[in-house]
């Protein structure tokens, strides 16, 4: 008898936000939570594969898939294991041959970054895609028809471009480094405004970055997964706060599509399908080199299964994106999108990356707020120095590390506390030679003492103050706060007491988020309360590190 399908969010994802925050389509549509079940199985053991069994290291994206795959299992025999990661983390995973017999295939939403390095090509066995959305534009029905932009309108990049230079257009998008939306939607503009109607080359991304940051200067939200952009967007499209003023976002079809069925916005967004082209995911299923032929078995049943037309059809109506089977897509009613052509050679991407952080869009304002009582003493501190190593470049080597620095421009305030909030020490991060001033950051966070008792809520509050200091009009950076606590908090201000006061700052505070991050022993329904009371998130590094849960807050900064 066929087991169960076994889910699993560990050793590469295991953290609340890993499924919640990038799943919300999921719950959405399907009707079940993906949460992080922290009780849960652990990760697929390693060693060769085992018939009736697929290991799958997969994008968040495919999250809203378990319901059917949990069916698949039942009707064709193959238990599923599935872990989480983020497309450059998957990549770098691959390429670095550390998928060699922990799993069987990657699934992500599209392997073209995979693929532009020799070593990432050479790990895949064979593809199938399974699906399909292009990553598009969606605007508020009302912007769209004062813009000239409603439906059956022809709409380029450089129109888009041009409406938020002018200042008739803010969005939100993911971050190209943490998510594949994000970094399609990137691709996409720069090739669409080169204008040439060949792949994107090294010399192009700066010939297009005058235009490029006219694009951008109409971002005003980021985030580290598209399930959390629509979340967000959502959110504040309910409210009356500043963060209310987004007109729309970048992100997947089948993501805006689904957020215009749930009923949920106070009017529906109008899905811009740029006249010069889109890139789509294809989301391929991608069987590893070197598997048994047990397991290439039970993976070409999986993709059987999975483009059948009964199932295909099912993935349509469930998630709405395309169905790649030609009888179903026959039946299918999605406008035409011309695709883009992607870029060949990995420096050109990664240059375009580095420079969309560095130059192109609006910069980061974080005050990290760091727990410096005993309790941090020992591997707890040690690991706190290490993320901050990672943050101030020491990671730049591999291939999702160089994008987790400190960007030029980026404004940075280290706060710690014990029994009272420290006194605030502000960097900024200069374009050119930024060396002097990350081992500043580096050496400050390394020569942190330790003290008694936990001040958390009081050093929250001095954070927002420092903020509050600055200009009440620059609303150019991304602000947020990080809270880093692993114990209880024990004296000063209570939750209670800090909500009552984050209730009266002015609009500009309330709407900086707090992140907050889950570590030894620090309460964690207070620190869900605190993200979600601020619009914040929280990340877990009880069960990884403080380096994976850093690395994955700078997708949300």
């Amino acid at each position: 008898m066929p087991a169960q399908l076994k889910t699993h969010r560990g050793r590469s994802r295991k953290r609340h936000i890993a499924i919640a925050a990038a799943t919300a389509l999921a719950v959405t549509l399907a009707g079940t939570s993906c949460e992080d079940d922290q009780n849960g199985p652990e990760s697929a053991p390693t060693g060769p594969g085992k018939a009736g069994e697929l290991r799958i290291l997969a994008g968040s994206e495919i999250a809203d898939l378990e319901p059917l795959l949990e069916r698949a299992e039942e009707e064709i025999g193959v238990t599923v294991h599935l872990d989480y990661t983020g497309t450059l983390d998957g990549v770098q995973q691959v390429v670095e041959g550390q998928t060699e017999e922990r799993y069987d295939a990657v699934w992500f939403a599209s392997n073209r970054y995979l693929n532009l390095y020799p070593d990432g090509e050479a790990a895949v066995r064979t593809e199938e895609p399974i699906m399909a959305s292009p990553v598009v534009m969606g605007v508020s029905e009302s912007l769209a028809i004062d813009l000239g932009w409603d439906e059956g309108a022809e709409v380029s990049w450089s129109e888009i471009a041009s409406a938020a230079a002018e200042g008739q257009l803010s969005y939100g998008m993911t971050s190209p480094a943490a998510s594949n939306s994000g970094f399609s939607a990137l691709i996409g503009v720069a090739s669409a405004l080169t204008d040439s109607g060949t792949a994107l080359r090294a010399a192009d991304v700066e010939r297009v970055t005058p235009e490029l940051r006219a694009f951008f200067t109409g971002q005003q939200l980021t985030a580290g997964s598209s399930g959390w952009l629509s979340e967000e967007y959502v959110r504040r499209a309910g409210t009356d706060g500043p963060g209310a003023e987004l007109d729309g976002m970048i992100n997947y079809e089948s993501v805006l599509l689904s957020v215009n069925e749930s009923g949920k916005l106070p009017e529906p967004l109008t899905v811009i399908y740029p006249s010069d082209g889109a890139v789509t995911a294809d989301y391929p299923l991608s069987l590893l080199a070197g598997t048994t032929d047990e397991v290439t078995a039970g993976y070409r049943d999986l993709v059987d299964y999975l483009s059948s037309p009964e199932v295909q059809r099912e993935i349509m109506a469930d998630t709405h994106r395309r169905p790649l089977s030609t009888e179903v897509s026959a039946e299918a009613d999605f406008p035409a999108v011309t695709e883009l052509p992607f870029p060949a050679g990995s420096n050109v991407v990664n240059e375009l990356i580095s420079s969309y952080f560095d130059e192109i869009r609006k910069p980061a304002r974080t005050v990290y707020v760091l727990d410096a009582s005993y309790s941090m003493e020992g591997e707890r501190i040690a690991g706190l120095r290490k993320a901050m190593t990672t943050l101030t470049g020491g990671d730049a080597d591999s291939i999702s590390g160089q994008f987790q620095r400190f960007y030029a421009r980026e404004e940075v305030t280290l706060l710690a506390f014990d029994g009272a909030p420290r006194a605030p020490e502000t960097f900024t991060v200069p374009k050119e030679t930024p060396d002097p001033v990350l081992t500043d950051i580096k050496e400050t966070v390394d020569g942190i003492g330790l003290g008694p008792a936990t001040a958390g809520y009081d050093a929250l509050v001095a954070a927002y103050d420092v903020l509050a200091e600055e200009s009440a009009s620059n609303t150019e950076q991304f602000t947020s706060i990080v809270l880093l606590t692993d114990g209880e908090v024990n004296t000063g201000r209570s939750l209670a007491d800090f909500r009552a006061e984050h209730a009266d700052f002015d609009e500009r505070l309330r709407d900086v988020p707090v992140f907050t991050v889950l570590f030894g022993d620090g309460n964690t329904a207070e620190m869900e309360e605190l993200a979600e009371v601020t619009g914040g998130q929280t990340f877990d590094a009880r069960e990884s590190s403080l380096d994976a849960a850093f690395r994955e807050i700078r997708g949300y900064q």
